[in-house]
């Protein structure tokens, strides 16, 4: 074989092992970044966005909306790291996740750091998930959008467990 064929071949096992090698980290980011890190797509990426995130200052400063008759006055989470834990609802969502600028942050690894949303609209109470990497729950039942929420029932985030109390 020639020099130059041998050369070549140098260079082309040096750029394979390269691009093995850079696959490889590819991967290990992916795999060894943090829980919270959003894994949605451009449109829920960008309606999570313009949905406004209170500020835990806004949110500590805000009154308790008035008790509707028969609805719920806060919000508790009754299985998880932070159990005992109590929110007055008000007529602001409620932002829960592990980023500091949530509402509700929570100490829980299989959380995102924008994780889910409850708001009222109306009369009625709803979840939606952010396009979270680990999901919401609604029982057994995975939350896809907006989902109606009733006191008592509890909604699964990460290993905690919120529900709305009267």
């Amino acid at each position: 074989m020639s020099e130059l064929t041998i050369t070549l071949l140098r260079l082309g096992y040096l750029v394979l092992l390269w691009v093995f090698v850079l696959s490889a980290i590819a991967v290990l980011r992916r795999d060894l970044a943090p829980r919270g890190a959003p894994r949605a797509s451009k449109s829920e990426r960008r309606r999570a966005e313009a949905a406004p995130a209170p500020s835990a200052g806004a949110a500590a400063a805000a009154a308790p909306a008035p008790a509707r008759r028969g609805g719920p006055t806060r919000l508790v989470v009754t299985t998880g790291p932070l159990a005992g834990t109590t929110l007055p609802l008000s007529s602001a969502s409620i932002l829960i996740g592990r980023s500091p600028g949530c509402t509700l942050v929570l100490d829980d690894d299989y959380s995102s750091s924008r994780h889910a949303r409850i708001f009222p609209q109306g009369d009625q109470w709803y979840v939606e998930d952010l396009g979270s990497t680990n999901g919401t729950f609604i029982g057994d039942a995975q939350v896809s959008g907006p989902q109606p929420l009733a006191p008592g029932v509890g909604v699964r985030i990460g290993q905690s467990v919120v529900e709305l109390q009267g």
